[in-house]
This record gives C-alpha cells, structure tokens and sequence, in this order.
C-alpha cells in the first residue's frame, strides 16, 4: 500500500470507546424499537422462516402437485438426483459463465457512470443522473420487450448502428444476438446495463461520502487524477464496491426472468439460456415435481453461500474501512 493511501486511511481510523451498560431510556426506547418492527417480524418468520424450513423438508420427500396423494418419503434421494442430473451442472455453467461476462462490466460501467456524475465540471449533471437511474425504473418485462426489437437481426438498432461503422450485421447473414450461443450472452449484459442505474447510485453517494479535505491535500502535493483514483477514490469506496460486488454475485446467481421472458424453458440457443434458476423453475413449476424442486432450490442456495463466503474471503485483502487500527 503507498503512503499516500495509507494516509488517507489512518484519517478515518477512530479508536473505539469502551462499551457501556445501557441506561434505562436506552433499553425502553430499545422495547419500542422492537415493538414498532414486530409486524415486520412476524410478517418474516410467516413468510420467510417457515416456508424455507418446509422447502427442506420438501426436499426429503417424493412431492409431486399433480399427486399430492403419492407422497413419499426419499431421504436424499432428491439430492442425489440433483447432483446427479448433467441439466444441473450444464444450468450452473450457464451462469456462472454469464457471471464471469456481465459481472466485470457491470461493476465498471457502474463505477466509471458515478466518477463521471460527480465530477464538478460536468453541466446537467442531476439531468444526467436521472437519465442513467431511469431505466431502472421501467418494468423488467417491458424492458426486455424493447431489447427484443432492439437486438432485432433484420430491423434492431444495434445492427442498424454496427453497420455504419462499415460492418455487415443487418440481414439474414450479419449478428444474430438471440440466435447465436456467444452472442446472447452479451445480448444478456446488454439488457442487464440497461438497469446499472442502482448500483451507479450507490457509488454516486460512496464517492460523496469521501472529504473533499483528502483531494485537495493530494493536489497540493502534487497527486493527479490517477494518483487520486488509486490512492483515495478507490480504497475509501472498497467497501462499495465490496457490496456491490456481492449484490450483484447474487443476483446474477438468480438470473430468470430475461431468459424465460425470451426464450422460456428451452434453452434456445443451443442451451445457453438455461440458467440454473430456469432449471428450477420448469422442474418444480412446470412439471410439479416440487419435492426435486425444493433440493434444486435448496442447491442454489448452497451455490450463492459458497461464493459469497469466497467473496469474504477475500475482502481482508482489498477492502478498507474507516475504522481499521493499523
């Protein structure tokens, strides 16, 4: 780590205070805090605890909607099955493929997005802001209906403007974006920065956090804009970026609705949109077999735990908080 990163760490650095006993205010305004989020408790252990203990229990019985009469007890027999099926190792390659494409790209379009809107010398800047977040507002479905046409290989946009570049891709020979197996998967991260606008947001207000004080102190001393980047921006907004990252690692683990919007349950083309979460989806929806389902839902979970416990792994070693002792 440079001095000078060190530096502006070691100014956010605090000691903490001993803790003490709470007083008798504190622990009644404590009983009302409580009681003000107990609908929100409540509505938790009714809609999220239990059925998530049932989905486990789901997974250890043979549970099919259309004979609920022919229940059995299989043990793991559904978890073998699971891990098992080449559909579920081929579904989970879909997307972490996927991840290793869009992820990158939309952690740097978002980041890049935000260092542009703060910047002071940037006129309109609250008209760029709600330009790039007002995506994010339109409803998923009609925003992939729009990017349907828009990927279009005969009439889309996108084609229209690759073939002035001199290009080909209008036509029945030029890119077929929802046809071809490669490129879908960037027709996918098309879509998915067409709604960068939150985490742009979430950046935006990280960098608004951090003491001008810090920028101009480097620039007396002769940082530049790199030296600032690296040695300021970055490091006070890791812990942004951090939760960004994982956000966004599980989002794109519960990748479904783009694919089964376009292309439904069949995997078209040649299976690169069968994601894990549409696996899912046709095996516990489509065909009731929600006992089987339930362990597939169960080994998403399992899937998106591993990776954010990889995720923290790794964090000691690039995210820096204000309240770090050297």
């Amino acid at each position: 780590m440079s001095d000078l990163t060190e530096a502006v760490l070691s100014v956010r650095r605090r000691p903490r205070a001993p803790k003490r006993p709470p007083t008798s205010m504190q622990r009644r305004e404590a009983r009302w805090g409580y009681a003000f989020i107990s609908p929100w408790l409540i509505g938790f252990v009714l809609f999220w605890t239990i059925p998530i203990a049932a989905s486990l229990v789901f997974s250890t019985l043979d549970f099919k909607l259309t004979a609920p009469d022919e229940t059995a007890f299989v043990g793991l027999g559904n978890w073998e099955r699971a891990l098992s099926d080449p559909d579920t190792w081929t579904s989970l390659l879909v997307t972490l493929r996927f991840t290793l494409v869009f992820l990158p790209v939309s952690l740097v379009v978002s980041l890049a997005l935000a260092l542009l809107l703060n910047s002071s010398h940037l006129k309109g800047r609250n008209f760029f802001r709600l330009m790039f977040y007002a995506p994010s507002m339109i409803p998923l479905v009609a925003g992939i209906l729009i990017w349907q046409q828009v990927l279009n290989p005969q009439t889309g946009w996108l084609n229209r403007l690759i073939d002035l570049t001199g290009v080909q891709a209008s036509g029945t020979s030029g890119m077929r974006w929802l046809d071809n197996p490669v490129l879908v998967l960037f027709a996918f991260s098309f879509i998915g920065l067409w709604g960068v606008g939150n985490a742009m947001m979430i950046n935006l207000a990280g960098l608004q956090g951090i003491p001008t004080q810090l920028y101009e102190a480097a620039a007396i001393d002769g940082a530049g804009w790199w030296r600032r980047l690296t040695s300021i921006t970055l490091p006070l907004l890791s812990p942004v970026m951090f939760y960004n990252l994982v956000i966004g690692s599980v989002l794109v683990m519960q990748y479904f609705v783009v694919p089964w919007v376009l292309f439904g349950a069949s995997g078209h083309p040649d299976g690169a949109s069968r994601f894990l979460l549409v696996h899912f989806y046709e095996e516990a929806f489509v065909f009731g077999n929600m006992g089987y389902g339930a362990a597939l839902a169960w080994f998403i979970f399992l899937v998106v735990g591993a990776l954010t416990a990889l995720l923290f792994s790794t964090a000691r070693h690039w995210v820096h908080y204000g309240t770090e002792r050297s």
